[in-house]
């Protein structure tokens, strides 16, 4: 008879076997909205040779009708994302139940150790996500997001799984709850903050490659087709900025409330720990990024690469510090 732990790894894999189908399908999304661009501007280019033949003007209809100015996104039909989606909340339930199988198997809530911190880090990322598509049409993040918890989920599920372990005496607090639940919610707007930057630095190389092509004697298509049907680089640098204020708030109370528990446990507020101070260093960066994204001269380009900095240093923060530095924050399980 299996036991609830090993039940909880069975529903983790299928969970990442259907993200990864999900993903696939997210792909071929992306893919077909790059053959509609490419369908739409063939197709107005017919239109206006017929139109030329006909007398109708070439001039005019090129410049109403140019392949640039085209919207094919209002004639995509996102079938290939509507299944991804649904393949999504699938892997969701799957996740979720293996993450509280997890808790229930240990006798506390599933964020104790490095293998368990990114079961429920991950389910939080998917749980934001697809609650963000109730608001925002985000089904063109859902490869980056499906391929990163793919990536994240099981990499630590082959690389950080411990079995059930008797919780340490410093972990044995109220704030476990609080701070690590805090603080894998403020990673799941920072991860979405991430994906909404990186597009946007493809959109804005896009649409500066686009304005210098208009202006030659043939315009042309330039970057990756599909980026056509994804909103401008303003617009995602909006989102993207809403997005990190939300987890900019969540990593502020995961500092503080840090504070407090290493005050409750070692008798001192801060005390140059590498978590801690590695903790610091995420909230400089993000608060950086905020302030960045409002002075004007910061916008664009300059704040999407802080943006992608702080998430690089949170996976760094999780991967690398958990591991290869030692401090009063070691518990990773992994040397149980």
């Amino acid at each position: 008879m299996p036991t609830l732990d090993e039940i909880s790894v069975l529903l983790v894999w299928t969970a990442v076997a259907i993200y990864a189908l999900a993903f696939i399908f997210y792909t071929v999304d992306l893919a077909r909205r790059s053959a509609q661009v490419l369908d739409a501007k063939d197709a107005a280019a017919v239109r206006e040779r017929e139109l030329v033949m006909a007398g109708g003007g070439g001039g005019s209809i090129g410049s109403s009708r140019s392949p640039l100015a085209i919207a094919p996104a209002q004639r995509v039909r996102p079938v290939f994302a509507r299944i991804a989606t649904s393949l999504v909340w699938l892997g969701f339930l799957f996740h979720l139940g293996g993450d509280v199988l997890r808790g229930v198997a240990a006798g506390r809530v599933p964020w104790a150790n490095m293998y368990e911190f990114a079961l429920t880090g991950t389910v939080l990322i998917v749980a934001v996500y697809l609650a963000m598509l109730f608001r925002y049409d985000l089904r063109f993040l859902g490869a980056l997001i499906t391929g990163l918890v793919v990536l994240l989920l099981g990499g630590a599920t082959l690389s950080f799984y411990v079995a059930v372990a008797v919780l340490p005496d410093a972990l044995k607090s109220p704030w476990l709850v609080i701070h690590v639940f805090v603080a894998s919610l403020a990673t799941a707007f920072f991860a979405l903050t991430f994906g909404l930057s990186f597009l946007q630095l493809l959109q804005t190389h896009r649409e500066h490659k686009l304005i210098v092509a208009a202006g030659s004697d043939h315009p042309k298509e330039v970057g990756w087709r599909y980026l056509k049907t994804l909103p401008s680089s303003e617009a995602l640098e909006s989102l993207a900025y809403r997005f990190a204020i939300i987890g900019f708030i969540f990593w502020t109370f995961t500092l503080i409330a840090g504070s407090i528990w290493a005050n409750d446990a070692w008798g001192r507020f801060w005390g140059f720990d590498t978590k801690e101070v590695w903790t610091f260093v995420i909230w400089v960066l993000y608060a950086g990024y905020i302030h960045a994204r409002a002075t004007r001269g910061w916008r664009g380009t300059r704040s999407a690469w802080l943006s992608i900095i702080g998430f690089a240093a949170v996976i760094f923060n999780f991967a690398i510090v958990n591991v290869f530095f030692k401090g009063l924050h070691a518990y990773s399980g992994l040397t149980n």
